[in-house]
């Protein structure tokens, strides 16, 4: 019976990751760099003495026709020195703006609020989000920008994280991963997640849909937007996998921040539809499942577990390749030890509680 169950799931499982794999490896057409859109860079930040210079500087080096690209720093609240440090750096630069989130948003709430803040002061026709714990590449805003046929109303894009030792390169693999699985969906046709570290949508989208305003709060609010801009009809929300277009975090620094960020993540996304849900349970099952193989062990089990790591190496491999970054086979097999461990412990702990904690802010 257990080899029965074992082997449905984990044949959903291989078709689910191989279409998937290869919606993310789709290409799409771009336009010239003289017929680039004028865009916004938000960037909220909230606390983030630590990292914010490193953005800024990152930002500052973006390449893009000139007098088309502006960038809106929001402090949002910090309590820290970053508001004083944004304004050191910028006040010489004058595509840079800084603001403070003062205006309410219905029931808008943290990151989501100081977004709204930012796009309703936006001059650009396309607005490109990032982190304050990112950098991005000099291409960055123009590769995403790009992707912008006239049918095309969103373009997300990839984000790696740093990797200095074996605890952030599980992090970062366990990004692309997910990522690549957001990747497929959305080229497939069926949106499924996006990360608003690198995400880019037309603020005339945006404002069709009511903005944060009129889309539900949530402690995942790219997800939500996400959800919302697809509801458009006859337009498209791409995502390529393009190493012109990515951006680098900080991974978490512990294992306190690592377990909150995947529980905001996770509570975010009991809020997807049914269908959604179906898919990224996939990965939970097989995941449990395979906790038992010691107690019902046998070739058979062992093949389909073999089968189950095939998939995970087959949808992460060829992005890394596609991204232009190292593959390491040795932060493979940890990851999917790692994969395995939060899978199991996010999972119960959302079913004893759903509030958030997230940069100093309980949702």
């Amino acid at each position: 019976m257990f080899e029965t169950v074992f082997l449905i799931i984990v044949a959903a499982y291989f078709i689910q990751g191989t279409l998937l794999a290869i919606g993310s490896k789709k290409k799409f057409t771009k336009i010239g760099n003289e017929e680039l859109p004028s865009a916004s860079v938000i960037v909220a930040a909230r606390n983030e003495e630590k990292n914010i210079l490193n953005c800024l500087e990152s930002l500052n080096n973006l390449t893009y026709p000139e007098n088309k690209l502006e960038i809106i720093l929001v402090d949002d609240d910090s309590t820290d020195n970053t508001g004083s440090i944004i304004s050191n750096f910028i006040s010489d630069k004058p595509n840079f703006n800084l603001i403070k989130p003062i205006k309410d948003f219905g029931e808008t709430k943290g990151k989501a609020r100081a977004i709204a803040n930012a796009v309703e002061i936006a001059k650009g026709e396309i607005i490109l989000t990032t982190d304050a714990d990112c950098t991005v590449s000099s291409t960055w805003a123009s590769t995403i920008a790009s992707y912008y046929k006239p049918d095309v109303v969103m373009v997300c894009g990839y984000t790696n994280q740093k990797r200095r030792n074996l605890f952030e390169a599980v992090q970062d693999m366990d990004f692309i991963y997910l990522l690549t699985v957001g990747a497929g969906a959305i080229n497939l046709g069926k949106p499924l997640s996006a990360i608003g570290n690198n995400m880019s949508y037309r603020k005339s989208a945006y404002l069709e849909v009511g903005g944060y305003e009129n889309i539900p709060f949530s402690v995942t609010e790219d997800f939500q937007l996400l959800m919302a801009i697809n509801k458009i009809k006859k337009k498209k929300i791409i995502y390529p996998a393009d190493p012109g277009g990515l951006v680098t975090s900080e991974p978490c620094p512990n294992l306190k921040t690592l377990f909150f960020q995947k529980r905001r993540w996770a509570v975010g996304g009991l809020k997807s539809t049914l269908d959604n849900l179906l898919i990224i349970s996939t990965g939970f099952w097989v995941t449990l499942l395979s906790l038992f193989i010691p107690f019902f062990y046998s070739a058979s089990v062992m093949y389909l577990l073999c089968l189950k790591i095939f998939t995970d190496l087959f949808m992460v491999y060829f992005i890394y390749k596609k991204l232009n970054l190292k593959f390491n086979i040795f932060n493979f097999v940890a990851f999917q030890i790692y994969l395995t461990v939060y899978f199991i412990i996010t999972s119960l702990s959302i079913l004893v509680s759903k509030k958030v904690i997230w940069k100093g802010r309980k949702f």
